[in-house]
């Protein structure tokens, strides 16, 4: 995605200092950051939608699409808290809406540096033909403090992808991630950031369709000195430490990906004070630009499809348990 610009009590949990220590396809070791954290922020449907503002300017990755305000999301059904889950959906009634379809951006009013990001998502916006959401971090000043694209997918895709965005000078490996996983790009700034250093996963059941079929499940991403890891958890798989709020990821096992700081890429100059993004977007520089395939078929153009078949996203919703940050 591209970036935006923009404090809670702080709750102390007493975790146990740990080696965390991954073993990756070719044997070797990985060891990545001491996982004892604190509860610094949880988001919920309490307090969710004031701890979280709403961008309604133009997308920065032109899609065809209309971000809404608080006031008018809540006025046109786009957003609530029913049954103690955050809902944030898009328009689905609209024929070939002038300014775009309806939907909403939201970003943290609290910017992080470092932590433990959990997620524990019931349901994303599914494997639609010209829909593109994600849920990322970014700072100021994009790409100088980086962007963090923990899930983000388009169209008919199956599998999350997974992106680094930095200034020019960082370069990442991808040492010690789960087997499937494959690195497109090494430069975080390839295509002056707006590419960035990505990596396509294999993982079932992460993204779409089946992420919703399966009750959805847990994303978790450490941020610190040494690197970015990202890890995925299945409804059904959910660590029993993440469940009781006491998270050790030094009992995940190797993550989906880890991209690794060290001679290639300082991380922490790279990568500062991230607000935590969710959105749904269409078409645009992405799923616009690779329309195509069993997609192509639906109509001449990405934005004609989305305009004249309004009911087709009505599965195009977030519906959010809860985001957890913990940090050292």
């Amino acid at each position: 995605m591209s970036p935006i610009t923009s404090l809670l009590p702080l709750v102390l949990l007493s975790l146990p200092a740990v080696n965390a220590l991954a073993t990756n396809i070719s044997g070797t070791y990985h060891e990545f950051a001491a996982a004892s954290y604190g509860l610094k922020a949880t988001y919920n449907s309490g307090n969710f939608f004031s701890q979280f503002n709403f961008f309604t300017g133009s997308d920065p990755t032109h899609g065809y699409v209309s971000y809404q305000s608080q006031s008018s999301a809540q006025s046109k059904g786009l957003i609530n808290t029913n049954n103690g889950q955050i809902y944030m959906g898009v328009d689905s009634t609209t024929v070939n809406p002038s300014a775009g379809r309806a939907s909403v951006r939201v970003a943290s009013n609290a910017g992080y540096t470092h932590g433990l990001f959990i997620a524990d998502i019931a349901h994303m916006p599914g494997s639609i033909c010209g829909v593109w959401p994600a849920w990322w971090l970014v700072g100021p000043n994009w790409p100088g403090a980086g962007e963090i694209d923990v899930v983000e997918g388009v169209n008919l895709a199956g599998t999350d992808t997974i992106t680094l965005h930095t200034a020019a000078g960082c370069t990442i490996n991808t040492a010690g991630s789960q087997g499937g996983t494959v690195l497109g790009n090494s430069n975080c700034n390839a295509g002056n950031a707006n590419d960035g250093c990505g990596v396509t996963t294999t993982t079932s059941n992460a993204y779409g369709d089946a992420f919703n079929n399966n009750g959805g499940g847990v994303f978790a991403m450490q941020w610190e000195s040494s690197g970015i890891y990202v890890w995925f958890f299945p409804r059904n798989s959910i660590p029993s430490d993440i469940k009781n709020g006491a998270p050790v990821t030094g009992n995940w096992g190797a993550p989906v990906v880890a991209f690794n700081g060290g001679s290639g890429c300082n991380i922490d100059s790279y990568f500062s004070n991230e607000n935590i993004v969710f959105d749904t977007t269409f078409c645009g520089d992405w799923a616009g630009s690779v329309w195509g395939g069993t997609c192509a078929s639906k109509a001449s153009s990405c934005t004609a499809y989305v305009g004249a078949n309004p009911g087709a996203f009505a599965p195009a919703y977030w519906l959010i348990n809860s985001v957890k940050v913990y940090q050292q």
